[in-house]
This record gives C-alpha cells, structure tokens and sequence, in this order.
C-alpha cells in the first residue's frame, strides 16, 4: 500500500455509492419510496472530477515529510482531497 500525505487512504466506494444515490418517493402521501437506484447527477459528476483530479495529481513529494511536503501539491489537488475527505468519501486506513 502506497502512504499519501504520510497516511495511507483510500476511497470508500460504499460512502460514495451511498452518497450519489437518491431515494425517491413512489407516492409522496405513503411516503414509500421506489426501489430501483436513482443517482443525483450533479453529486455523481462532482465526485468524478474530484477523483479524477486526486488520480492525475503528478506532483513529487517526499513521503517522508508527511503533511509538510503537501507544499508542492496544487490548489485542485488540495481542493478535492479536502472536499472528498470532508464527505468522508476518502478515508484513512
């Protein structure tokens, strides 16, 4: 396992299954709610172009330093990791 940051993280497929999911009712009187999935569009894309931002990051950093080498990170690596960290949607092992 690769550490990042110092710390080894990972992204928790089942949080972002959980949060891009939208429950919708059946009838808006009983309050059911309709079994087959339903994804919010605007939170699916969101997440996608945060991970992808993380993936892409080719910045060298010296492990070592942990958190004091995320100097050399850019402003939209540091961005999506914060917000995806946030959400709980990458978390530490």
């Amino acid at each position: 396992m690769l550490k990042i940051l110092g710390e080894h993280y990972y992204f928790d497929l089942d949080k972002i299954e959980e949060y891009i999911n939208v429950d919708t009712p059946l009838d808006e009187f009983s309050g059911e709610t309709a079994p087959q999935n339903t994804i919010s569009v605007v939170r699916y894309d969101m997440v996608k172009l945060l991970t992808e931002t993380i993936l892409t990051e080719d910045a060298e950093t010296d492990e070592t330093l942990g958190l004091k080498s995320s100097n050399g990170l850019s402003m939209p690596f540091k961005l999506a990791f914060n917000s995806l960290l946030n959400k709980k949607l990458i978390n530490k092992y």
